[in-house]
């Protein structure tokens, strides 16, 4: 496990976030796992062209940063759009594509700065995770990078009708933290999960800005 380069050399202090968490202005924290709390673009990238190869596909990294946050079913989809048919049925993709993300846990980075956060406030506010990916991914991805005992609750797309940018995921997490919508404080780095915390009438924190903060 690396940590991030953007993370690398910031301090601890929330103070380099620009802004303040002050006690009492909100009652619970929810963070996105992939590309918030850990770099997992490289390990799923892996993962996906060792389920696709054989299938004679090859998606690259910059495609797969432009699909970076959206639900593993919708990758695939526009997978389809942009590399052609897909020869076995997606189900299919989506359980070899779980197992072999598991194979590449090596190419994980944590991002500290917004890791960090997490662990400032561990114990002191209900915090959770809610993430498009499939749940296998999602708590190997924190299990690996240590991160999985901060959290009081880790959401997935499986758990509710859809992903983001629905809110369903955030609302969800509150619902399992026992706290109001409106008292969550949302930190993400896609325009999907940003848009789903505004749904679901949540403050949010563009996760990429906490990590490059000086």
């Amino acid at each position: 496990m690396r940590v991030h380069a953007l993370a690398r050399g910031v301090p601890r202090s929330i103070v380099r976030m620009g802004f303040a968490l002050e006690p009492g202005s909100f009652r619970g924290l929810i963070f996105d796992c992939d590309g918030t709390l850990v770099e997992t673009l490289p390990a799923h990238v892996a993962a996906l062209q060792s389920t696709l190869e054989p299938l004679g596909l090859r998606p690259t990294m910059e495609w797969a940063r432009t699909k970076y946050g959206q639900s593993p079913a919708t990758v695939l989809r526009a997978l389809e759009q942009d590399y052609g048919p897909i020869a076995i049925p997606h189900s299919e993709v989506l359980r070899a594509w779980s197992a072999n993300f598991g194979r590449h846990l090596d190419k994980l980075e944590e991002i500290a700065a917004v890791a960090d956060v997490a662990r400032a406030w561990k114990g002191r506010v209900p915090m959770a995770v809610a993430s498009n990916g499939h749940r296998s991914s999602v708590q190997a991805t924190l299990n690996a990078a240590g991160l999985l005992p901060l959290f009081d609750e880790v959401v997935s797309v499986e758990d509710v009708k859809a992903g983001k940018p629905e809110p369903d995921l955030f609302l969800e997490a509150a619902r399992r933290m026992g706290v109001l919508p409106q008292e969550c404080v949302v930190f993400e780095d896609s325009a999907e999960g940003m848009e789903a915390a505004r749904r679901a009438g949540m403050r949010a924190v563009f996760a990429p800005d906490v990590a490059t903060a000086s």
